[in-house]
């Protein structure tokens, strides 16, 4: 009866009276705000809406209201709906509009400005995303910096504001993992903006990061270290900044990762090779080559020698040659570029270790159709004074040059000939002093075998004192009193003075017992040899190719081998005359 006489106080008076539960009530509030909103009191009716909050669907009062582009009365009732807490995202957004729409720029404040966490009644997110859409962004900016937003801080600042300084500025202020993070991300941007300041954030990133706080931090607080070489590509067209970035984290953090010592390294040939200042130029030449011999290219070697021919740097290539022991290249280089002197140095340094570059040399100045008689002359000396090649190549290899002449290799041969006719006098003095030896041997051993041994010593070989009963005689005329020779010898059947010479002798036909077996040793020799014959010679006078021969075995087996020993050496003494 009160409903259809539109006497809604006093039903709600009633009803509270008659102490009505809130669903109730709240039936009577929208009904009343129904009335009120049909009469156009748009006002009256919000009012009695903000009353249902809580019970009532919030679509249902916002619906009325903005199809009658009641915005006053639609943001008194979003207000209320956030105080309140029951506010969801599209609420905030809705409210948030309604604020812009109408420039309350001081109810904007007061919504958005909140002391603390806990009296925040909305999505700051989507907050952000309304101001900022609505082009308040020194709102939207409060919001993200008091509410730890800080991508939409710097999204807000770096895209449509553009203050650059200000971003670097909250980025260096932001815990660690966030400023390498958002670096990473917005490096590039601010690179290009503010390249210096961006460098120097980067610096105290990758060595000792501690957040700036401006006066209300920690400064004990412990640093951090970015990894500086995923922050090179930020680099890209600033190569000034780059240079100084990678010079930086070389001096403070010398184990910085290697593709900060590579891109260095590639920075500075880059600048060598484009500048044209000739002291400049110098100057960037001796960091470069300092840069290489800092030892941090061991791992790299491939890379760095490919960096410096890239870039022409031929100093450096021919410094990683020798670090590399690379000598042929560095020979080939030097022959390519007519560097004749630097040809035999690189010979004379590194021959020792290699020596085919005296042959290369020799080969290489043999096909100069100019006149090289200098360096063939100094090739040839010291292929001569170290044997390198045989004197037959030698000449075969000179045959190739149409300007040489016998006076290039006169003095090598006349010194090559005199050698071998002196070794060949010291070889036949050498056969005749062990025939001779061989000859007095055979007689003492015939002797042995044929006619009596007189025993003429009159002292015993340990003692040296008188010889006396009991005695001990030995074929090779040593004597001994037999107390003597029982006390000393290691063998009854071996004279004690003689032992220790006699084993030697044993130990060394067991050690050439030993090497008859080893084919491939005497193969690998005969190839290598410059002079095969001598292999062989050296091979027969070893008795390499005899069976051995021991002073134990009967007469009969010691006696043939040892003619055919003989006639082996005669016969090669004889073909060696004979050549």
């Amino acid at each position: 009866m009160l409903f259809k006489k539109n006497l809604f106080e006093m039903a709600i008076n009633l009803a509270k009276s008659q102490h009505l539960d809130s669903d109730g009530l709240a039936q009577i509030f929208m009904q009343y705000g129904d009335h009120l909103y049909s009469k156009g009191n748009h006002d009256g009716a919000v009012q009695q809406y903000i009353r249902t909050i809580g019970k009532l669907e919030p679509s249902y009062v916002i619906r009325k209201f903005l199809d009658a582009q009641r915005i006053h009365n639609l943001t008194a009732y979003l207000q209320t709906l956030h105080r309140q807490s029951l506010a969801n995202a599209d609420h905030t957004t809705l409210l948030l509009n309604c604020y812009t729409k109408l420039k309350d720029s001081s109810k904007l404040e007061e919504f958005i400005k909140t002391k603390s966490e806990s009296e925040v009644h909305f999505d700051v997110e989507t907050a952000i995303k309304v101001l900022r859409q609505a082009g308040y962004y020194s709102h939207a900016l409060y919001l993200a910096e008091n509410h730890a937003h800080h991508e939409w801080y710097l999204k807000i600042q770096l895209e449509d504001i553009k203050n650059y300084q200000e971003a670097l500025r909250y980025i260096g202020k932001l815990p660690f993992e966030q400023a390498e993070s958002n670096m990473k991300r917005y490096g590039k941007i601010l690179m290009h903006h503010t390249p210096e300041q961006t460098t120097q954030l980067l610096k105290g990133l990758c060595t000792d990061y501690r957040p700036s706080l401006e006066g209300r931090g920690d400064r004990e607080a412990p640093s951090c270290r970015a990894s500086s070489e995923e922050f090179i590509p930020i680099f890209a067209n600033n190569p000034r900044e780059l240079k100084a970035f990678l010079e930086h984290m070389s001096e403070v953090q010398p184990d910085s990762p290697q593709g900060i010592y590579d891109t260095l390294l590639e920075l500075r040939l880059q600048n060598w090779a484009h500048e044209k200042d000739p002291q400049a130029k110098e100057k960037l030449h001796a960091e470069a080559i300092s840069l290489l011999k800092s030892g941090r290219f061991c791992d790299v070697f491939d890379k760095a020698l490919v960096l410096c021919q890239m870039h022409d740097f031929q100093d450096g290539v021919l410094y990683l040659y020798e670090q590399g022991k690379l000598f042929q290249q560095i020979m080939h280089y030097h022959m390519q570029h007519e560097q004749y002197r630097q040809v035999i140095a690189v010979c004379e340094r590194h021959g020792e270790q290699e020596p085919s570059l005296w042959e290369q040399a020799l080969s290489y100045f043999a096909r100069k159709e100019e006149d090289c008689k200098e360096y063939v002359a100094a090739v040839l000396r010291h292929i001569e004074n170290k044997s390198l090649m045989p004197p037959l190549l030698v000449v075969q290899t000179l045959a190739h040059n149409s300007t040489a002449t016998l006076s290039i290799i006169r003095d090598y041969l006349v010194q090559k000939l005199q050698k071998q006719s002196q070794q060949i006098a010291q070889d036949e003095l050498r056969v005749r002093r062990y025939r001779e030896e061989t000859t007095r041997i055979r007689q003492e051993i015939q002797e042995l075998k044929a006619s009596p041994k007189i025993f003429q010593k009159t002292k015993c070989s340990i003692c040296n004192s008188a010889l006396e009963l009991p005695s001990v005689h030995f074929l090779c005329g040593h004597s001994f009193h037999q107390h003597c020779f029982e006390s000393y010898s290691e063998s009854d059947a071996d004279c004690p003075t003689c032992l220790p010479e006699n084993r030697k002798v044993m130990d060394m036909i067991r050690a050439q017992e030993q090497k008859r077996d080893l084919h491939d040793q005497f193969q690998h020799q005969l190839k290598c040899s410059n002079d095969s014959f001598s292999v062989i010679a050296d091979y027969f006078g070893r008795g390499v190719f005899n069976k051995l021969t021991l002073l134990t075995d009967p007469p009969t087996a010691r006696l043939t081998p040892s003619l055919e020993a003989g006639l082996q050496r005669d016969l090669l003494m004889h073909s060696r005359r004979g050549t």
